[in-house]
């Protein structure tokens, strides 16, 4: 994991409209000011993973950005399968906008983000919004290393099959608890790469590694935003693999990673 870095506060948020929030306010946090906001979603294939394992990198997120960060605990496969996760994230979005003053936020500067598993519920929220007439807009989507593509048929899923971390074998794992018994893999709302207009999206961030079988994914999805004039900003690290953003006290390239997307965060904020 990376370092526990020193942050204002955390605290959490229990709702009947929304699923629990763990919410980190950064050291630069001031009463009576509102900050960008970021609607975290974590990875671990929609079946594993809690605040303890992403708390780190939630802290470097929010002390990087000077941004408050919410950490949402959605639902959790087999036990939950699509939409359960789906649909919390999108309450969780809600509820955060609608009460974006007490948990010190700009609306204007809300976005979402999420790695791997947590990147798909980010993109597709981000097409889901855009499709409801009157729902809250992210500002901003940052996918980190992101799953976008269910079918799992692109060239890197069978390159970096084995040795890579997220192995063949425990991808599809992961897609069965999730999809459960919906088939249609295809559907955006499970595989956005799949979507048929990726227009009117918000900004992008979408950080990808050389070595990890989601590459491609990642890769077709900043083609198809380009393609559909969403301003779009790669960061590409080639030599690292799936899941690298939660080894930041091994991989020196973690904290880059953070830095790059805070970089690249600041512009569109600023714009």
């Amino acid at each position: 994991l990376g370092p526990l870095v020193a942050v204002d506060s955390v605290f959490e948020m229990r709702s009947p409209d929304a699923p629990p929030l763990k919410v980190i306010r950064p050291s630069g946090f001031e009463d009576g000011k509102l900050h960008t906001g970021i609607v975290y979603l974590h990875g671990g294939g929609w079946t594993v993973g809690d605040f303890e394992t992403y708390e780190p990198l939630c802290r470097q997120l929010a002390q990087a950005n000077n941004a408050v960060v919410v950490f949402v605990e959605y639902r959790l496969a087999p036990e939950h399968p699509y939409p359960a996760a789906f649909d919390d994230t999108r309450r969780a979005l809600d509820w955060v906008h609608h009460n974006h003053r007490q948990l010190g936020i700009d609306p204007a500067h809300l976005g979402i983000a999420g790695d791997s598993s947590g990147g798909n519920l980010a993109a597709a929220a981000c097409l889901a919004a855009r499709e409801q007439r009157g729902s809250v807009q992210p500002k901003f989507q940052v996918l980190i290393y992101p799953c976008l593509d269910l079918a799992a048929g692109l060239a890197s899923h069978s390159t970096f099959a084995e040795g890579y971390l997220l192995t063949e074998t425990l991808y599809r794992w992961y897609r069965q608890n999730y999809v459960s018994g919906f088939v249609k893999a295809r559907h955006w709302r499970l595989s956005p790469l799949f979507a048929q207009s990726v227009a009117d999206l918000p900004p992008a961030i979408i950080l990808y590694a050389g070595f990890d079988p989601l590459r491609d994914e990642a890769a077709a999805y900043i083609d198809r935003l380009r393609a559909a004039q969403v301003p779009v900003t790669p960061l590409y690290f080639p030599d690292m693999i799936h899941g690298f953003l939660n080894m930041g006290g091994a991989i020196p390239a973690a904290n880059a990673a953070i830095t790059r997307i805070a970089q690249a965060l600041r512009v569109i904020t600023a714009a």
